[in-house]
């Protein structure tokens, strides 16, 4: 359905130049949604693999061994739609105190990331409401170190900014001005808590406001994507953090601007709701279909560590660690299992003959092991 714009032009003045910025109209829309059938299927849907998704999340030895390297590639898609260049190869490499391939504040700008997503959900664990207190937290954590820690972490910003463009006056878009900004805030926070609609639209609606208005000087996109998981985790619809739509919007890039503008000038929601629920669709059939290759692989290596003889208890330890941290060094395998280096060295060249681990490096000191089946199949796009 075409509406009318979803909010309204103030012109303001800003870095010597008059031009226009947007003011968004509260949640939820008006007129109201129009659900015709196919937006329906598509939202039936997108819940329906959600609900596969959680059910299949069971099928792993722990789920949380899993979640570490998940939440890890969801950092490196959601940092390079902001532009950093960091694989889930070097996140994983530096973590281990070990130099990565591309410049550190790439990566560092990933690790702050899967410290602010960790952080959300602690919080949200602890029975803390999702707020503008809670996404400020959010906002400090990811942008703590590196090139966003000049940009005011954790504050909602006191000056205007643009979306594209060089200058305002040739800017793509431009959000509202900071005097207005609080009271979109404050609208957007009240319509968070709403509890007649369904998550996964209530999701769908927020993340479009809250790109809308732009709150922070950076780190808006990033704490964006956030926000999806964070209002589908609150809500219960996730017991774990295991749906991220950042390759989705990575992939159709072009398609999730237009969108986004289509629904600023021409309350065009529709549209956007049907993109949103495939992009659901798409991602949660994704993590079904790698969590049972994951599940089938564990249970074919766990067969071949059986015939490991007298270090079969100590393989057992080392796969479990590797399964967390598909990257490794003798060193954090050590810390991560309490086994001495002898049989630590023995373990890892037995698991190499296996062909279930490989050496990433080919030097004496800080050698890098790769569970290198199952980095492929957490790394797949």
């Amino acid at each position: 359905m075409k509406r009318q714009t979803t909010g309204h032009y103030v012109t303001i003045s800003t870095i010597g130049e008059t031009v226009k910025a947007f003011v968004p109209v509260a949640l939820p829309p008006e007129p109201p949604i129009v659900w015709a059938p196919k937006l329906l299927r598509l939202f039936d849907d997108a819940n329906r693999a959600i609900g596969c998704l959680e059910g299949v999340g069971d099928l792993l030895p722990e789920t949380s061994l899993f979640l570490y390297s998940y939440i890890r590639k969801e950092a490196v898609l959601s940092s390079m739609i902001e532009g950093t260049q960091s694989s889930l190869s070097d996140l994983l490499t530096f973590e281990l105190n070990q130099i990565p391939g591309v410049p550190i504040d790439d990566v560092q700008e990933v690790s702050n990331y899967v410290a602010a997503l960790n952080h959300g959900i602690l919080r949200l664990d602890e029975g803390f409401p999702l707020s503008l207190r809670l996404i400020r937290e959010i906002h400090a954590k990811l942008l703590s170190t590196g090139r966003g820690a000049t940009q005011t972490p954790g504050e909602f910003r006191r000056s205007q900014n643009w979306i594209g463009g060089t200058r305002p006056g040739n800017a793509i878009y431009v959000p509202p001005p900071p005097e207005m900004l609080i009271d979109c805030l404050d609208k957007l926070e009240n319509f968070l808590h709403n509890k007649e609609m369904s998550p996964l639209l209530l999701a769908a609606l927020a993340h479009v406001q809250f790109e809308t208005i732009h709150p922070f000087l950076d780190g808006n996109g990033r704490v964006g994507r956030l926000l999806i998981t964070f209002l589908l985790y609150e809500k219960r619809v996730l017991t774990k953090p295991l749906l991220y739509l950042s390759l989705y919007f990575k992939k159709h890039r072009r398609e999730y601007y237009e969108l986004l503008n289509c629904v600023r000038q021409q309350g065009d929601w529709e549209s956007w709701l049907e993109f949103f629920a495939e992009a659901v669709y798409e991602t949660a059939a994704n993590a079904v279909t790698a969590t049972k290759k994951l599940h089938v692989l564990f249970d074919e290596d766990k067969e071949k560590i059986v015939t490991a003889g007298r270090i079969v208890a100590s393989s057992k330890l080392i796969h479990e660690a590797m399964i967390r941290r598909p990257i490794v060094t003798l060193q954090s395998l050590a810390e991560t299992t309490n086994l001495t280096s002898a049989t630590i060295n023995k373990v890892i060249k037995n698991l190499i003959q296996l062909q279930i681990v490989e050496e990433m490096t080919s030097q004496n000191r800080n050698r890098l092991f790769c569970y290198k089946k199952c980095f492929e199949i957490l790394n797949a796009e």
